[in-house]
């Protein structure tokens, strides 16, 4: 290590006058040295001050330009160094080296520049703010061939793309093209990772995705997804996971969708379809998830239906009903749900039975699946009255609904089974739902949810629960006056930041209830006419006419 404070003395000197001979010999003795004990080398490197010294010494046109890169790179390996060579000036000469011709130079550079910025996002962010994502693509285009300088561009390119601020520059260049080009080059499997890994991130972004679809990137997962189907090799199987995956991601854009659907005559539409019946799990999931990403609009699902998607589906999901894979489950309810939303789908799929597949999962105990499922059930009865009437006098159904109106950590369940029995009321105004969900203790429940900090959930249960009031009062009387619904009624129209809808609704059921003896006593013992005839002169005039009406009808009956 003497040997170690002599050169770097001598360097002192030397890098003073660029004595290229003398330089280079002491650049030599830094880089064994740095080989043989990285750590305790930068130290010396560090206190000795030279780091200020190579700033100059990294011109293009130095011979000792690629051995200075090189020791910068070495050292920057130990995090205590990173900080010094940013303080020391380097990162803006080493971005300017990027302009090089000489290979050597531009692999040292990058070198430097990844371990100086490694897990920083903030220098990260100033590189990309000097410019280097160009000109990296740029180089990654003319060196294609050099299998070192190409892997340095895609380990940047990978920590780069993790940062939002990267995606719109990345948008501007031709990297979809570039790495597509990369893409169908490789044989390994390895290489082919490190393209995944820097494609998946950037694939988040919507414009990119489109470009990577007109770059020609499906065509190539597709052909990754025939090779490795059939193997059971560990690499195969995770290559044609993330094969698929990225597959899966390019559909969440608009565009990029649209154009691989092509009115459902795509070739890649058509191949997509064909992994749903495969034998293999990661098939069927993608399969299931793609059908959900390409049934985004009406036209989309409109045709998907009419040329029988359904079916395929509801096979799929009688594959998975018994200890079936939660993920395929999960994702082929999604496609059913989406597949539901247009108006005119919801009689075919009825018809075709999709009521039935979906109710053997209500025994499942996985809330993704749950959600899933009651999120169908609820796109499949809107405006369906004969539909939402069979269902709500399902009492199996129903007694399951009142459970997971109570799963206090599911949100999402509990939101969309309190909105589900909500709906079945509504949409079949029928005596016989009612009196089911009043026997499976429902009632409770839609009181609740008539508080809920959301106003379509809050106008969905009162119009329910004035449905139940004007249909079927006499046995839900006693579980609405438990539920303290005439107080929640009279908290709700007197809180100004109620919405018009809110205060309607509430009006009319007040109305309602005064059916009820026991109930109207209730009202009135609230002094409920102080409140109501406040809202006569509501800006909205909907509310104001039902507050006069509310108002004639409290005081006839007082």
């Amino acid at each position: 290590m003497d040997n170690l404070s002599d050169t770097l003395k001598k360097l002192k000197i030397t890098a003073a006058d660029r004595t290229e001979g003398s330089l280079e010999g002491c650049l030599d003795c830094l880089l064994q040295a740095l080989a043989q004990n990285n750590a305790e080398t930068s130290e010396k490197i560090q206190g000795s001050g030279i780091l200020q010294l190579f700033a100059n010494l990294l011109t293009p046109q130095a011979s000792c330009t690629a051995k200075v890169a090189n020791i910068i790179a070495e050292v920057a390996k130990n995090e205590f160094m990173r900080i010094p060579c940013v303080d020391a000036g380097l990162i803006s000469p080493l971005v300017q080296l990027l302009n090089s011709k000489d290979q050597e130079v531009l692999l040292q550079t990058g070198r430097a520049l990844g371990n100086i910025c490694y897990d920083s996002h903030s220098l990260q962010a100033q590189l990309i703010n000097m410019g280097v994502i160009p000109t990296l693509v740029k180089l990654l285009g003319i060196h294609c061939h050099n299998a070192a300088l190409t892997e340095m561009c895609l380990v940047a390119f990978g920590n780069l793309a993790e940062l939002e601020s990267s995606k719109e520059q990345f948008a501007s260049t031709n990297i979809a093209e570039e790495l597509v080009k990369l893409f169908k080059k490789q044989i390994e499997h390895d290489k082919r990772e490190m393209i995944f890994e820097v494609l998946a991130p950037l694939a988040e972004n919507d414009a990119i995705k489109l470009q990577l679809v007109e770059a020609g990137l499906v065509e190539c997962l597709l052909e990754i997804v025939q090779q490795k189907v059939d193997s059971n090799k560990e690499d195969d199987v995770a290559e044609l996971k993330t094969a698929s995956d990225l597959m899966v991601l390019l559909l969440l854009g608009d565009e990029s969708m649209q154009k691989l659907f092509e009115g459902g005559k795509g070739s890649v539409f058509q191949r997509v379809l064909s992994w749903i019946p495969s034998n293999n799990h990661q098939l069927q999931l993608a399969g299931a998830l793609a059908i959900a990403n390409f049934a985004r609009n009406d036209g989309n699902c409109i045709h998907m239906v009419d040329n029988g998607i359904v079916e395929k589906l509801m096979d799929l999901l009688d594959r998975h009903v018994e200890d079936g894979n939660v993920t395929v489950q999960h994702a082929a309810l999604s496609a059913l749900r989406n597949l539901a939303i247009p108006v005119v789908n919801k009689a075919k799929m009825l018809s075709a039975g999709v009521t039935e597949t979906v109710l053997k999962f209500l025994k499942s105990e996985m809330p993704p699946v749950q959600f899933k499922l009651l999120g169908t059930l609820r796109m499949l009865i809107d405006a369906q009255a004969e539909a939402a009437e069979q269902l709500g006098k399902n009492a199996k159904l129903v007694e399951r609904l009142v459970e997971w109106c109570e799963a206090k950590d599911h949100a999402g369940v509990m939101g969309e089974s309190n909105r589900l029995l909500s709906a079945l009321i509504r949409h079949s105004k029928s005596k016989d739902v009612i009196k089911t969900i009043v026997q499976s203790g429902g009632i409770k429940h839609l009181v609740t949810m008539a508080t809920s900090e959301h106003v379509i959930m809050q106008n969905e249960a009162l119009v329910a629960l004035a449905l139940i009031a004007a249909l079927e009062l006499g046995p839900a009387e006693k579980d609405l006056a438990s539920a303290q619904l005439v107080q929640i009624l009279h908290r709700l129209l007197a809180d100004e930041r109620s919405a018009p809808e809110i205060k309607y609704n509430s009006m009319v059921l007040i109305c309602a209830l005064m059916g009820s003896e026991s109930l109207y006593k209730e009202v009135q013992d609230l002094a409920f006419l102080d409140v109501v005839s406040k809202l006569r002169s509501h800006e909205n005039k909907s509310v104001a006419q039902q507050a006069s009406l509310t108002e004639q009808r409290l005081t006839v009956e007082s």
